[in-house]
């Protein structure tokens, strides 16, 4: 190898090097690399080794990259908007944050909506302001039971207003919880975070249609249709099927509505789950089990709100189809929602116990179209308004309290 190295005139050491032992008075370089002192020479200063930067046109360079870089976002972008998807605020941890913040910066006095995603999609705060004077303060989580986040506000001694809570029953009765770590994000975010935030809602969530993690390369990428390992189960993640604006008013990405064949998707994505129940109970004792537990850590929560005064008021929205029939299955009313409300003693409303909540259009079976959701809002405000959320309540059972609350 020195010899061939040699032959084309490379020199493999350089006079005058101070290190001591066989080869004194040089050292070994690499054409374009020049180390100072040996690594491996033990007392011996090391300094970090230097890489001549060879002379480039440097300026026609980074113009070309900035060129290649605009193109490839803007194909990118194109190629979203002609699938169908609109700018709209990113519906992350963040975004959830800067609302969970109203509360702690003056608005402890406000109405909260929290729940799952058919509180997030069906209940339209534009409609509750209209109706109130007041815009609630939006914290469903789509996949998450809302038991964390009435945790975390009856721990909350600012808060003092009101609590819309709904009830998705195989999210609230499992404890499911996609987006948990929502609440522990907003305690313990650091000025980065909150800089990049600013950024992203004034620079870019606006504007660009891409700026969703359901077209983020690596999703796009991992949802291939890739081979199953042996003995490995189908589970799909739930595609893009919701928009929202700054404030978390989201409602169904019309995609779902104008196109079938995505609408299929979103409904063979559920139906993955209706063959089974939830994990951890699949038997009738384990599932008694986890429901039970829900229900108590409700109960604690809602009792710590009730002795500050917070108003809570259950909302049990529509759901059909195969869907409903699942949630039948595996979460019967009188086992999980009767229960519910005859232990928090909260009132509660119900949409099979109201013709005004029924009969509404949803795509995929769990949530309302954007238009429906405007309608679906208007004739539940009435019935919310109703409501004596301050009153405890202590029926008989749970299904009394619901025909009570009418």
């Amino acid at each position: 190898m020195a010899a061939a190295a040699a032959s084309i005139g490379i020199p493999l050491t350089v006079p005058g090097s101070p290190l001591p032992g066989p080869g004194a008075g040089e050292h070994f370089v690499r054409p374009g690399f020049v180390r100072k002192t040996a690594s491996d020479r033990p007392g011996v200063a090391q300094p970090v080794p230097e890489r001549d930067i060879p002379p480039q046109p440097w300026q026609r360079i980074f113009i070309a990259a900035l060129v290649l870089a605009a193109l490839a976002l803007g194909g990118w972008e194109a190629y979203w908007r002609a699938f169908g998807a609109v700018p709209g605020y990113h519906n992350g941890n963040d975004a959830w944050a800067l609302q969970r913040a109203r509360i702690d910066s003056g608005e402890g006095n406000a109405t909260v909506l929290t729940g799952a995603s058919r509180v997030l999609f069906d209940v339209q705060l534009p409609v509750w302001q209209q109706a109130t004077g007041e815009r609630p303060i939006q914290l469903a989580l789509e996949g998450t039971s809302p038991v964390p986040v009435l945790e975390d506000l009856a721990a909350d001694r600012n808060f003092t207003g009101r609590v819309l809570v709904g009830v998705a029953p195989d999210i609230f009765f499992s404890g499911f919880a996609y987006r948990g770590d929502a609440i522990a994000d907003f305690h313990k975010r650091t000025p980065a975070q909150r800089a990049g935030t600013w950024l992203a809602r004034h620079l870019v969530e606006p504007y660009f249609a891409f700026y969703d993690s359901d077209f983020a390369l690596p999703t796009v990428v991992n949802r291939q249709a890739w081979p199953l390992r042996p003995g490995s189960r189908k589970g799909t993640r739930v595609r893009k099927l919701l928009v929202q604006e700054a404030d978390r008013n989201s409602h169904m990405w019309r995609k779902l509505e104008t196109d079938p064949q995505y609408r299929a998707l979103a409904r063979s994505i559920w139906a993955e789950d209706f063959g089974a129940p939830p994990p951890g109970m699949d038997t009738p004792a384990k599932a008694r089990k986890v429901i039970d537990t829900q229900i108590d850590k409700a109960v604690v929560a809602i009792t710590t709100l009730r002795a500050r005064g917070v108003q809570v008021l259950f909302l049990r929205a529509p759901s059909i189809g195969p869907y409903h029939a699942y949630e039948d299955k595996y979460f019967p009313r009188r086992q999980t929602w009767d229960v519910l409300l005859q232990r928090t003693g909260a009132p509660g409303i119900h949409f099979e116990d109201y013709p005004s909540l029924q009969g509404y259009q949803q795509p995929e079976w769990s949530h309302l179209s954007a238009s429906e959701a405007t309608r679906f809002t208007t004739a539940l405000m009435p019935i919310v308004q109703r409501q004596s959320w301050s009153t405890p309540h202590a029926p008989a059972d749970g299904a009394s309290l619901s025909r009570a609350a009418r």
